[in-house]
């Protein structure tokens, strides 16, 4: 019988090969199955791991060991990061069953409770605000203009923008084909705004060939580092985060805060949430309604300020 290393790698090539699962789902399979793998190590004392090691509770150890995890900063994990640990889990386990290897069943593993999600997002005014930070004197400021303003036409995840190169952009229909979670293609289109600063960056920016990159496997990326190398998911948000300070924005402002308010500008705005989902490039409709607790409580708030109070 295979051990659970062995396995481990088996089960994340066939989420790639089989599953068509994007780079950054099996990055954080392998790095959770990992974690696992080690306390489980740990706990029952042995080298070599096999399938029938996995228990109830060990499980429940496990969970218990998650929950008492910190972060870098010293935090306690969030529920809904604690439950990708469980997550994993059970699809591994799931592997395991439909291979016919005897383990515990994914059915009997249960997740934590986590609440509803908090979104944070902004509003018109505070994107304008941000907007208006970036000096666009500079090239670095034309090319972060840029990236705000298509993080707020576009609702892309930042890994999605980093990803792109020059030729996904189709300057004549103001529309760009994104290569998605589960390597999903959809189409997400652009305002006038984000063609213009676009435009005036791709006009501006220049390129050159890394030289470490084999010719046969060049790309033109995009957004490029004053290296004139493809910009990394970590410099756009340090990108972001340093234009909401310098706007005065006191909330956590990332990347992905510019998707939520993509959507919560959208649903306010009337869109239905079938079009918005597939903007968002959500496989199911349950992760799209998150956005409709904001947007119920801003429908709520707009009542309490102009409904009519008895003739008032």
């Amino acid at each position: 019988m295979s051990n659970l290393f062995t396995l481990k790698r088996e089960f994340l090539e066939y989420c790639e090969l089989d599953k068509n699962q994007s780079y950054f789902t099996i990055d954080g399979y392998g790095r959770y199955l990992d974690r696992f793998l080690n306390f489980l190590k740990d706990e029952i004392k042995k080298e070599n791991l096999f399938p029938n090691d996995i228990t109830q509770e060990i499980v429940r150890r496990y969970r218990l060991h998650v929950n008492r995890l910190k972060d870098q900063q010293g935090s306690e994990l969030k529920k809904t990061t604690q439950n990708y640990h469980i997550l994993t889990l059970r699809a591994f386990l799931r592997y395991l069953a439909w291979r016919g290897i005897i383990t515990l069943s994914p059915e009997k593993i249960a997740l934590g409770k986590s609440g509803d999600r908090e979104i944070t997002f902004l509003d018109q005014k505070e994107i304008k605000e941000i907007f208006q930070q970036p000096d666009i004197e500079t090239l670095a400021g034309v090319r972060d203009r840029a990236i705000l303003e298509l993080l707020f036409s576009t609702g892309l995840r930042v890994s999605e923008l980093t990803s792109l190169d020059l030729d996904d952009i189709n300057f004549d229909r103001n529309e760009i084909a994104v290569l998605g979670k589960g390597k999903k293609i959809r189409v997400v289109f652009l305002s006038d705004e984000a063609i213009y600063w676009l435009d005036q960056y791709v006009k501006n920016r220049g390129y050159r060939t890394p030289d470490t990159d084999e010719s046969k496997n060049v790309t033109n990326p995009l957004f490029l580092s004053l290296k004139y190398t493809r910009l990394t998911s970590r410099s756009v948000e340090r990108i972001v985060k340093k234009y909401a300070k310098e706007a005065g924005i006191t909330k956590n402002v990332s990347p992905h805060t510019f998707r939520h308010s993509f959507a919560t500008d959208l649903l306010i705005g009337g869109a239905d949430i079938r079009s918005v989902q597939s903007m968002l490039g959500h496989s199911s409709i349950t992760t799209t309604q998150i956005y409709t607790h904001v947007t119920d409580q801003h429908l709520r708030e707009t009542f309490k300020k102009y409904h009519s109070k008895g003739g008032e």
